[in-house]
């Protein structure tokens, strides 16, 4: 089972030819309200690899965008029980696409800063768990929940994004943690440039294991002091939203199946190069036979 702490959001997204300078005001092509927030897409992207996920976080009361936040949601297998409603206004997030496929995002944290790690209850944190969580609910909650796990037995993901420096109190709790190679260069506590020193670096400090998405290069990992690489699939991309999302949910329902490490690494990144072929958060995230398709080709 898979218990996922984090948050809600609508996302505006706004395709441009080139991501916005400061001050400079664009012309957009396109643009689209979708359900997003990182919480919710991991959610749902370990649900569609085929796990049992349970979803933990708020919403507003009384706005429209709660409906557009839960709509793929509701269409899902995941159990949104834990999903509460509070009076600040369901979070959102502000996304360029441009013409090659990057993006740039600014997050509202609205009801997402009400997320309690309370909400969680202790039964559901038994040996046979994952917590999956990431940073745009409170800090402290995660960091509360982390403790609470580990004391329980459960095995506790953590996706640190957006990048901020992380208590030595949360990294001691952490099974898996999950960045990007800006993110790992940003907690890395020793200047370094270089991606995998970082991941060194983190995994010692954590004892734990360290895990760096690349792009289209795949990923990087440290694991129980071994470092292994996995590529990815070269693809046409059309937009990178909800690639590193993608990713995390296939780590973790990998993982939750009992699968070894480096097949969950690559089962991460071939949901994470499906998620590019199509665009938007949660309409891009594959289903389990999509992602054991990509990964053979991959294990090759």
């Amino acid at each position: 089972m898979i218990v996922v702490f984090g948050s809600l959001n609508v996302d505006l997204v706004a395709r441009v030819p080139r991501l916005p300078q400061p001050g400079e005001t664009l012309k957009g092509d396109w643009f689209a309200m979708l359900p997003g927030g990182k919480g919710a897409n991991q959610a749902l992207a370990a649900s569609r690899a085929g796990a049992d996920v349970h979803l933990f976080g708020s919403v507003g009361r009384a706005d429209g965008l709660a409906v557009a936040a839960l709509r793929a949601l509701a269409q899902s297998a995941v159990d949104l029980a834990g999903v509460v409603a509070c009076d600040a206004p369901t979070g959102v997030a502000l996304i360029h696409v441009d013409d090659r496929g990057e993006n740039c995002i600014t997050v509202v944290a609205g009801a997402n800063a009400s997320a309690r790690a309370a909400q969680v209850p202790d039964a559901m944190l038994a040996r046979q768990t994952i917590v999956l969580m990431q940073l745009e609910v409170p800090l402290d909650e995660v960091t509360s929940l982390a403790r609470r796990a580990r004391q329980r037995g459960a095995r506790v993901v953590l996706n640190a994004a957006p990048a901020t420096r992380l208590p030595r109190t949360l990294l001691d709790d952490v099974d898996v943690l999950v960045v990007n190679e800006t993110e790992v260069l940003a907690l890395c506590e020793t200047a370094t440039t270089d991606v995998l020193d970082a991941a060194h670096r983190l995994a010692s400090a954590s004892a734990g294991s360290v895990v760096v998405t690349r792009g289209a290069l795949g990923a990087l990992y440290v694991h129980r002091g071994e470092v292994g690489q996995q590529r990815a699939a070269s693809i046409d991309v059309v937009d990178t939203v909800g690639a590193g999302d993608a990713f995390a949910g296939a780590l973790v329902a990998a993982l939750d199946r009992g699968e070894e490490f480096a097949t969950a690494i690559r089962e991460g990144v071939a949901a994470g190069s499906l998620a590019c072929l199509t665009s938007g958060a949660q309409d891009s995230l594959p289903a389990r036979d999509a992602i054991a398709q990509m990964a053979a080709t991959l294990a090759v």
